[in-house]
Order: C-alpha cells, then sequence, then structure tokens
C-alpha cells in the first residue's frame, strides 16, 4: 500500500528534525510526505526544504501565517497540503503532527493492519510523553531510541482504543467517502463517528507508541466551558443531548455553573454546521445508544 503522509508544522524548528528523521528511517518507505509549513518564523521551513532536496518521498509547502482558531487550524493546513496531491494514488492517508517521533517500525505495522484487515477505517498506535522532557537535552539519535520506554508514560487524554489526532491515518476509501476532515473544533471525534457510519472499524496497536514531544496541553482552559459547548454544536448534538452531556461533564469537573456556561455557548452558535444531514442523524443516535448502553451496564 502507499501512504500519504501530511504533516501541518508551525514553528517546530526544535522538533521536526528528529520527526523527520524517524520517518526516513522507517522499514516502510512506499510513501510520499508533504510537510505544510504555516508561517513559520524560526527555522521549520529551512530544515524541512533539506528533506526536500534530498529524496522526492519530501515536498515542502509553505503558507503564510494563519489566524489560530483550535481545532479548525490544523485540518485547514493539512487541507492545504492535501490540495497538492492526488489522493486516489494513495492507499491510506496520514495526518502526522511535527513533534511526533515514530518507532522503525510504525508504518510497517500500520501497513499491515491495512492489508490484513479489509474493515479497518482507521489505524494508529498510541502516544506516549515525557512530562520532564526538553528537547534540548537530548540527542536525535537518543530521541530515536525506543529501548527506553520506562522513561514515557501513556499521554491519558482518552482512552487507548482512540485514534489520536497527532496520528491519525485513514484507508482511503473511508476518507473520501467522509469527505475528508472537518475543519472545526472536535474534527478529531468527528471523524471516527464518520468511520463508524461508514462501516469501517478504528484500530488501535497498543504495543505500537510513539513519542509526543510536546505534550498536547488545553491552551484555553479558562474557556474550557465554552469551547465544550462549541463542540457539542459541531458535531451535532440536539439540546437534550447537548444537556445530558453537558451535565454529564459538569457533575464530573463539580462545576455546578459549568452547565450553564456549555449550554449558553452551545445556543449561540450560529455558523452552518459542516455535518450533512445524514451526518448528523447517525451522529444523534449513535449517542443515544451509547448512553442507553450505559445506563444497562
Amino acid at each position: 500500500m502507499k501512504f500519504l503522509i501530511i504533516i501541518p508544522a508551525h514553528n517546530e524548528e526544535e522538533n521536526i528534525l528528529p520527526s523527520l528523521e524517524s520517518l526516513k528511517n522507517q522499514t516502510f518507505q512506499d510513501f510520499k510526505c508533504v510537510i505544510v509549513n504555516d508561517g513559520s518564523t524560526d527555522k521549520t521551513q529551512e530544515i524541512a526544504e533539506k528533506y526536500e532536496v534530498q529524496s522526492t518521498k519530501y515536498k515542502v509547502l509553505n503558507l503564510e501565517k494563519s489566524e489560530h482558531q483550535p481545532g479548525a487550524k490544523v485540518v485547514r493546513t493539512f487541507n492545504k497540503g492535501l490540495e497538492t496531491e492526488n489522493v486516489e494514488e494513495f492507499d491510506v492517508v496520514c495526518k502526522f503532527d511535527a513533534d511526533i517521533i515514530f518507532p522503525e517500525n510504525y508504518l510497517e505495522k500500520i501497513n499491515e493492519v491495512y492489508e490484513n484487515n479489509p474493515n479497518a477505517g482507521m489505524v494508529s498506535g498510541v502516544v506516549f510523553i515525557n512530562k520532564d522532557f526538553k528537547t534540548n537535552n537530548y540527542t536525535t539519535s537518543q530521541l530515536l531510541d525506543f529501548t527506553n520506554q520506562n522513561e514515557w508514560t501513556f499521554e491519558n487524554l482518552s482512552s487507548k482504543n482512540h485514534v489520536r489526532g497527532p496520528i491519525k491515518s485513514y484507508r482511503k476509501e473511508l476518507f473520501l467517502k467522509m469527505n475528508g476532515l472537518r475543519a472545526v473544533l472536535g474534527w478529531d471525534n468527528i471523524d471516527v463517528m464518520l468511520c463508524k457510519m461508514h462501516g469501517y472499524e478504528t484500530v488501535t496497536i497498543k504495543e505500537l507508541w510513539v513519542k509526543h514531544l510536546r505534550p498536547t496541553a488545553y491552551k484555553y482552559k479558562s474557556q474550557k466551558a465554552e469551547k465544550l459547548g462549541e463542540y457539542f454544536y459541531n458535531i451535532g448534538l440536539n439540546f437534550p443531548l447537548a444537556a445530558i452531556s453537558s451535565a454529564k461533564s459538569s457533575l464530573k469537573n463539580k462545576s455546578f455553573s459549568e452547565f450553564f456556561i456549555t449550554m449558553k455557548s452551545f445556543l449561540k452558535q450560529k455558523n452552518p454546521r459542516v455535518l450533512t444531514k445524514e451526518e448528523i442523524s447517525f451522529i444523534r443516535n449513535l449517542r443515544w445508544s451509547e448512553m442507553f448502553k450505559k445506563l444497562k451496564n
């Protein structure tokens, strides 16, 4: 199978070199990599272009710096890279972050799943972090060494069954059926639900781990409840589902005020939804069925 890898990057000079080196060292080499430099003001472009010169596997697309919007920006940057290639020429489409280090057999193992399981629509390993990590304290060879797993821990932002945003991969047929990625907050949950809608399954290889050099931090902590309301709107929830989901989150965080902030944010959303009526209907039914399933258990 042939992989199309697209890497959105903004000011990643400390991380992109070892990340690209880890791709260069892959045992599976049937891929093309497009690095989309989103207006970096550091040496990201310079580093990426060295790979473009060395091999036709790599291409650099330089953009003007775009406005930051959580969720939306990275997908828009990804889509700019996607536009430069004919997706039909590939079998797997990957959206990788520029601060991920892959073990040498990463693509090989991902490819094996797609080859052996025709129902696999999205596949990934799992993401590990080192909370005390500082890029400058490590050489590239040390970063590429995967014998030190005891120094790294699972990035516990979601379950090990979730294909995480920094290491997404999609079977081409699914990617085209779901009309690619949606440039909104919540895109990396929307894709999972659309994967189910089109009859595919998501697969995470638990023993296959990657290093995340810049652990995901919620930069909008003070706006978390507001962003949650926006997320509920983006994924197509109606009022009852949004209210139940908001209540669950408020109870979990022991914050009575969070419920009202989330629902106020949900109700003020006016932008047209990026999902079709069919997709919204499927997602709502999926959410209801998941809730009833939990109640029965």
